[in-house]
Order: C-alpha cells, then structure tokens, then sequence
C-alpha cells in the first residue's frame, strides 16, 4: 500500500462537499507529474486530503476506491487521469502546514519540496506522523 496527499480549495471542493458526496473522481489534474502519481495509486491507498489556499491544513483521510481512468473532464484522447476516492474519516484536529513545517519527521514531505504539486506521495512514516498530529 502506497499513501499519497491530494489538495483541494475548501470554497472549490471541501471535505465536507466530499464526504457529503461520499466520495468523487478526483479529476483536473493538469500537471504530468501529478497525472503519473495518480497512474501510480491502487484501490486501497491511503490519501491525506489537504485544505490548500485559505486554510492551509491536512483534514481528513480518504482512500483511492479505483484504479486511474481517462478524465472525463478533459478532451477525449488527452493523456489525463482521474481516480476515484472515498472518504474513510476527518481527522479529530486538522493539521496546519505551520505544524507540518515544524515537525522533524516531515521535514522531507514532498509538500514542502513541492508546494505547487497537486498529488503527492506520502512515505508511510510521514503519513504516520500527519495522523498522530491530528489526533492530538
């Protein structure tokens, strides 16, 4: 099992519109690198969604629910993918990116090497520590 980080714009796509939904194709992925991670996610991989924008924090656990298929967003043939993912819980407390930055264990998280990324991985170590964040 792999684990990854996907950010969404809380006044685009919250996580309570998602949990709400119970669930959606992740779609609009724009970029190559974040398209080859979502080709990389398995059904069962674990994702920490993220609040990007205005509120800047990790808020919840979702769970990749389907392998990655053409976005039906984007014009037919064009190389882009979405998946689909489910919510499996809110974390007890959201976990800011000023908690992230300050902890050593995630000094390394790729979303602190590559802020502008919309689909990231996530070591097992650090998704560990995210979720212990936000248990406090």
């Amino acid at each position: 099992m792999r684990h990854w980080l996907v950010k969404s714009e809380p006044d685009k796509y919250s996580w309570d519109t998602f949990t709400a939904e119970d669930g959606t194709a992740w779609t609009g992925v724009r970029n190559y690198q974040a398209r080859n991670n979502l080709n990389l996610m398995q059904p069962g991989d674990l994702v920490l969604y993220y609040h990007s924008v205005s509120e800047k924090a990790v808020v919840g656990i979702a769970e990749v629910a389907a392998l990655a298929a053409p976005d039906a967003t984007a014009e037919a043939g064009s190389p882009w993918v979405a998946v689909h993912l489910r919510p499996v819980q809110r974390l007890p407390q959201p976990v800011s990116l000023a908690q992230i930055k300050a902890d050593a264990r995630l000094s390394e998280l790729a979303l602190l090497r590559q802020s502008r990324l919309s689909v990231l991985p996530v070591r097992p170590e650090e998704f560990d520590a995210v979720l212990a964040l936000g248990a406090k």
